[in-house]
């Protein structure tokens, strides 16, 4: 069996696996990068990306010189305009970035909310798709553009430096907000019309599984890697942790940890406009997905804010006491979940607490936040169920520190399974075959 480096990037680290098929040979420590927060802004310096990636692959070793391919999993939409040369000219814009919904109106109100939905999937949500990003450059950055070559996505920006080539996969074409989603035919002409750019800025679009290119021999100088090995396109990460769990029709995959991710696998795709419809990436098939933008990162700013002299120990017996006791223990207080603003929707919601009396205590608060993320996790299954897809009963999940899973699910109505999936992104990677064009 073949030896696969796989490379997942996240939203704040990068690890490189070796890989025989969906078994983990070995795994390099994370290199961690930062991200820009500023105000709605979120974006990441590219060379300090390009430098976590240098650290993680140089954290297996030699044995990186002996793969018979490479492959990555990315964070996305990671948004990034290139040069001639690759160069980067802008930042790389993060799926967290909320920056362009000024221009995420103007996007929908020129085509028609209905029509941008059946072409894309989505509504042009800031952080949902990338189209507002470019938008939002064109607008304050101008010259940051005038020399783009290609823009793409971060397995684009990723291609252009290690192999040269110009492409991208089904699962990130579909979140730029640019490319035909529901029939994968291509860059869609009446959407880049919209948006008034030139689609041969656009990269080529490949499945995940196809040979994009080989390592040049510069980029294997930079990276401790072989010149010439082959690389393939790649995809997003939630895909590719699909692809762990067989990617079969109706199959839910769960990602529990700071954000929330429900995906569901389908062959028929129905556009929701509060779901994110995207392409698999591979073997034409789609992910439709729901999105708790803050969940444990809310449980955590709960602690530091309220708890901050209570021992970790015994915050968490308190949480799991209350997560038993359920909504009495909130009292008169109720929370809205969205401390982190909200993917599938054009104006950006903010968590909030009302029903505060002075009897209000840091308990009832925490409770609240408990009910409110729970009856948020609860309230994505008829969305999911509304696209005609069958939902299977077994569901893959990944994540879960804390047993934060089983709070997730506590208010799901039903008979449902929970099989626990570990490593998924990684393993998944392990899953695609390298072929060629």
């Amino acid at each position: 069996m073949s030896l696969i480096l796989g490379l997942d990037i996240g939203s704040s680290s990068v690890i490189a696996g070796l890989l025989r098929g969906p078994k983990v040979v070995a795994e390099s420590p994370r290199a961690f990068f930062k991200s820009k927060h500023s105000g709605s802004a979120v974006e990441v310096d590219p060379a300090t990306l390009l430098a976590a990636v240098r650290t993680a692959i140089a954290g297996l070793g030699p044995r990186v010189r002996q793969v018979d391919s490479i492959v990555f999993a990315t964070m996305g939409p990671a948004w990034v305009a290139m040069d001639r040369q690759g160069r980067p000219l802008t930042a790389i814009i993060t799926h967290q970035d909320r920056r362009s919904i000024v221009e995420a109106r103007e996007l929908e109100a020129r085509l028609g909310k209905d029509r941008h939905l059946a072409l894309c999937g989505c509504r042009p949500f800031p952080g949902g798709i990338s189209s507002t990003s470019w938008a939002w450059y064109r607008r304050h950055h101008p010259s940051a553009l005038r020399r783009a070559d290609l823009v793409g996505h971060l397995n684009t920006f990723l291609h252009r430096q290690l192999t040269g080539a110009r492409v991208i996969d089904p699962s990130n074409a579909s979140f730029t907000g640019l490319f035909d989603t529901m029939t994968l035919s291509g860059w869609n002409a009446e959407l880049c019309a919209n948006l008034g750019i030139d689609s041969r800025l656009l990269p080529e679009v490949l499945d995940a599984d196809v040979i994009a290119g080989t390592i040049t021999s510069a980029a294997a100088m930079e990276y401790g890697l072989r010149a010439g090995t082959p690389v393939m396109t790649g995809l997003m990460d939630g895909s590719a942790g699909m692809l762990f769990t067989g990617a079969a029709v109706g199959q839910l995959f769960n990602v529990v940890g700071s954000t929330d991710v429900l995906a569901l696998c389908t062959d028929r795709p129905k556009p929701h406009e509060r779901l994110l419809t995207r392409a698999l990436g591979v073997g034409g098939k789609w992910l439709q997905v729901s999105t708790l933008a803050a969940m444990a990162s809310s449980i955590y700013w709960a602690r530091d804010q309220f708890f901050p002299e209570m021992p970790v120990a015994d915050f968490q017996a308190e949480f799991r006491r209350l997560s038993r006791v359920g909504a009495k223990a909130a009292g008169s207080v109720v929370f809205e979940p969205y401390m982190a603003g909200e993917r599938t929707s054009l104006e950006q919601r903010q968590g909030a607490f009302t029903g505060l009396t002075l009897a209000s205590t840091r308990t009832n608060l925490l409770s609240a936040i408990i009910e409110g993320l729970t009856r948020a996790s609860a309230d994505r299954l008829p969305l999911l169920e509304a696209t005609g897809t069958k939902l299977l009963r077994t569901v893959a999940v990944s994540g879960g520190s804390d047993r934060l899973d089983q709070l997730m699910h506590r208010d799901w109505r039903g008979p449902w399974k929970y099989r626990a999936v570990t490593d998924a992104t990684m393993r998944g990677l392990g899953l695609l075959t390298p072929r060629e064009r």
